[in-house]
């Protein structure tokens, strides 16, 4: 405690030196003039000299007073620069991102423990969340978001392709087998939000098939979880489904049907953004985190023999477009 009675004393002396009067220094100190010339007494009684004569009604430095300035205004400005370079170096590793709430909750986050482990300092918010972000409004460095790209004024950068595929579990996929015609029997499950529905998808491959038992949920994971249960057909994208299918809890109903691929998924934020540090350092995780991604979809596709038919925009396709999956 006696310590900090003595840092406050040279604080308070900086103060007082630098405004020529005790009321302004108590003012911008937010204490009051008697506790500043208390201390200011208490440090010439201690060094056993005056630093301070007064100049009508301002206070002047004598000889000693202006030596002892002269180191402790030194002294303030290396405890400023530091504290302003601690909290430049915490604010460069707090990263603050939005995530279209399927995504985050099926891609993104069984991944983020890698994020955590390669950069176990740093400050990580992530708000899963349906609105693209209002960045001129909310303290948010970047979003992810589920679209067709089209984010008037801000970078955007592709991150994945939507692999688009019906998608059951083992048990449905066997039981519709067994029937005539796996179209008349299935029960179709869509995702409210998706860019490309069940309606559109079976247009473009010329299927016909009863919608009198389909399932309209609003959000890709419900429908999945649907799907995982056994209730139905999901049509739906590897990247929110790839572990499903890779663990075996979901499987393609139509190997023969080549999966239909579009940019989906877009890493959105100002261009100002860019230089950030934690943006940077995300950025370059999130690169190697969609390699590891892309490389799971070809082993999937690899394995049930599937082709993929890449289009450039699902305009023709699309039900819907709300951006908020």
């Amino acid at each position: 405690m006696a310590g900090d009675h003595k840092l406050n004393a040279y604080i308070y002396f900086e103060a007082v030196a630098r405004r020529g009067a005790i009321n302004r220094a108590a003012e911008e100190l937010s204490i009051s003039p008697s506790a500043v010339s208390q201390q200011i007494k208490l440090l010439e009684q201690q060094m056993g000299v005056r630093l301070f004569r007064k100049d009508g009604r301002r206070l002047s430095l004598t000889l000693e007073g202006e030596q002892l300035f002269q180191a402790s205004s030194t002294a303030m400005r290396i405890l400023r620069d530091a504290r302003q370079s601690l909290g430049a170096s915490k604010t460069a590793r707090r990263l603050n991102l939005r995530v279209a709430p399927s995504f985050g909750v099926r891609w993104l986050g069984p991944r983020l423990s890698d994020f955590i482990g390669r950069n176990p300092g740093w400050d990580l918010r992530i708000d899963a969340a349906p609105d693209p972000t209002n960045f001129d409004l909310e303290i948010m460095d970047l979003d992810i978001r589920y679209g067709l790209g089209d984010w008037t004024g801000l970078f955007a950068a592709p991150l994945t392709c939507d692999y688009v595929l019906p998608l059951c579990s083992p048990d449905y996929r066997a039981r519709m087998l067994e029937g005539d015609d796996i179209w008349a029997e299935a029960r179709l499950i869509d995702s409210a939000r998706a860019l490309l529905q069940w309606d559109p998808w079976l247009l473009r491959n010329g299927i016909e098939a009863r919608n009198d038992k389909a399932i309209l949920m609003d959000r890709s994971s419900m429908a999945i979880q649907l799907a995982l249960d056994g209730i139905g057909v999901v049509l739906e994208s590897l990247a929110v489904a790839s572990k499903a299918v890779l663990s075996g809890g979901l499987v393609p109903l139509t190997p023969a049907i080549p999966v239909v691929a579009f940019e989906a998924y877009w890493l959105i934020c100002p261009s100002r953004h860019l230089s950030r540090k934690a943006v940077r350092t995300f950025r370059e995780w999130l690169a190697d985190a969609v390699e590891a991604h892309e490389k799971d979809v070809a082993d999937i596709l690899a394995a049930h023999r599937m082709s993929i038919d890449h289009i450039d925009a699902p305009a023709e396709l699309v039900v819907r477009m709300a951006g908020k999956r």
